[in-house]
């Protein structure tokens, strides 16, 4: 099972070329391969070392993490021998960056805290349903579609909203969602890509941790390492208590906020889909702050 930290920037390196390596077809990259079977899952280290141009003993320091100061040169050689898009290039060249310069710099602080004026955006943005989120993806902040939305996750506390921990261990999340396993690579994708160039982050190591241990399908997901999840412009929930109805999504990055965004889900006036939004708006509970405050303060165990 993949670990949720790593030991130093150079690991998450070669962590990263051996999944792309692995899931990379010798077919993919115009190799013919041979009768008989092959004991390595994709690329064998040579293979791709002679692809890149560069020497066999090389490109296995690199995976091994022993070798931290790839130049440009290298990386793109890699991403072109791996077909590598655009974004998991990209990441590829943060990862060196991050192996050149270990020690690693200090994560970014934690805040769960929501500027009231963006409390008011989402109130004014009803009865869309809208929320914010960490880089984490915990849930901050919420209109009462926003909550209501993601049917049952109210039930839990608020410090234990997060939306990839209701993905993967909410019993309520495969029957909303038609695509559930779908949502969760790209949910996934997201996660690895933020813990790869900030994997002491505590935020992120202790939810990637807490999935690692409860969901083998996270486990499965995470040891894939992909970084580019596809994003879908409507998604479809099947809501226990109004029914079918495809929203279209948004998010976007919150100014001067430590890595907080905003999503909100919208729907053609005057359709059923509307309907069932404002229906949502309308028998959602309305935000009760206190309730959630002593909930809070109430032990609670894991959900």
């Amino acid at each position: 099972m993949a670990s949720a930290q790593s030991s130093g920037g150079g690991t998450e390196l070669g962590q990263f070329l051996r999944a792309r390596r692995t899931q990379t077809r010798p077919d993919q990259v115009g190799l013919t391969v041979g009768p008989g079977l092959r004991r390595t899952p994709g690329l064998r280290r040579e293979e791709l070392a002679t692809l890149a141009g560069m020497s066999i003993d090389y490109y296995v320091r690199m995976e091994r993490g022993k070798e931290t100061r790839p130049s440009p040169a290298v990386l793109d050689a890699l991403a072109r021998a791996l077909h590598l898009d655009d974004a998991e290039h990209q990441h590829l060249r943060e990862l060196a960056a991050r192996a050149a310069r270990y020690a690693p710099e200090p994560p970014p602080p934690r805040s769960r805290t929501v500027r009231p004026h963006l409390k008011l955006v989402l109130e004014a943005l009803r009865p869309n349903p809208a929320y914010i989120i960490s880089r984490s993806m915990d849930l901050l902040a919420w209109n009462p579609g926003g909550l209501a939305l993601y049917a049952g996750l109210a039930d839990w506390p608020a410090t234990q909203r997060n939306l990839a921990r209701y993905f993967f261990l909410h019993p309520t999340a495969r029957t909303l969602f038609p695509d559930w396993d779908e949502l969760v690579r790209g949910c996934v994708a997201r996660l690895r890509s933020l813990a790869g160039t900030a994997p002491d982050a505590p935020d992120l190591t202790h939810l990637v941790g807490e999935l690692l241990l409860k969901s083998p399908d996270f486990a499965k997901l995470w040891e894939r390492y992909d970084v580019v999840g596809r994003k879908r412009i409507q998604k479809t929930f099947h809501h226990p208590q109004v029914g079918v109805l495809t929203l279209s999504g948004q998010s976007m990055n919150l100014e001067g906020t430590p890595g907080q965004r905003l999503g909100v889900y919208t729907a053609e006036p005057g359709t059923p889909d509307h309907d069932a939004m404002l229906l949502l708006d309308a028998i959602a509970p309305e935000p009760a702050r206190h309730r959630d405050m002593k909930r809070e303060q109430q032990p609670h165990s894991q959900p």
